[in-house]
């Protein structure tokens, strides 16, 4: 899959505005209207810019969804695994995506439509390898669990309802990482 991370990024030819400019009105514009009111045209607009400005910098669409969900995995905390332990820091890491999901509503939507290549969530992708590898999970194990926590928010999060209710969110949590921790113990 094609992707904004691994191509070349031309130089613009007028520094009039900046991609953080832009992903950052982009993540606002989406948290107002969600996806069916992203469009280059609004943006620019909200930017007091033409499109053809937005175009030096994000290429399509697809690209700028790409950019904005790599700048909310940046919202989204996973501590070290010798401040909190792999449990608690699991049940934070949960926590903080889910509200990473409430405040942008429209990213259960998207996350999953393009690769994860970008800084935010290579870092991410990083600190959940050490974490889960500390609770002692090895190689694709590793990904497999960090994959069954952030599957369970995601998904909780497109059930209407279910995310607004702490405890069945709490609860199914400590289930799956019963499950983890089980897992680890044969």
């Amino acid at each position: 899959m094609d992707s904004i991370w691994t191509r070349e990024r031309p130089a613009p030819a007028r520094e009039t505005l900046s991609r953080a400019q832009i992903v950052q009105a982009a993540v606002t514009l989406l948290d107002a209207e969600g996806l069916q009111g992203l469009s280059m045209r609004k943006l620019a607009a909200r930017l007091d810019s033409g499109a053809t400005s937005l175009y030096w910098h994000v290429q399509t669409k697809d690209d700028l969804i790409e950019l904005v969900i790599d700048e909310v995995y940046g919202e989204v905390d996973l501590p070290e695994p010798e401040l909190a332990g792999w449990r608690p820091g699991a049940i934070l890491f949960a926590h903080s995506l889910r509200a990473a999901i409430m405040h942008h509503t429209w990213l259960p939507e998207v996350i999953y439509t393009r690769p994860s290549l970008g800084p935010k969530a290579m870092s991410l992708g990083e600190r959940g390898r050490v974490l889960f590898g500390a609770a002692g999970f090895a190689d694709r194990e590793i990904d497999y669990a960090m994959g069954a926590v952030m599957s369970y928010v995601i998904g909780a999060a497109r059930r209407a309802g279910d995310m607004m209710q702490n405890e069945a969110f709490a609860f199914g949590l400590d289930s799956l990482l019963d499950g983890l921790d089980a897992r680890l113990k044969k």
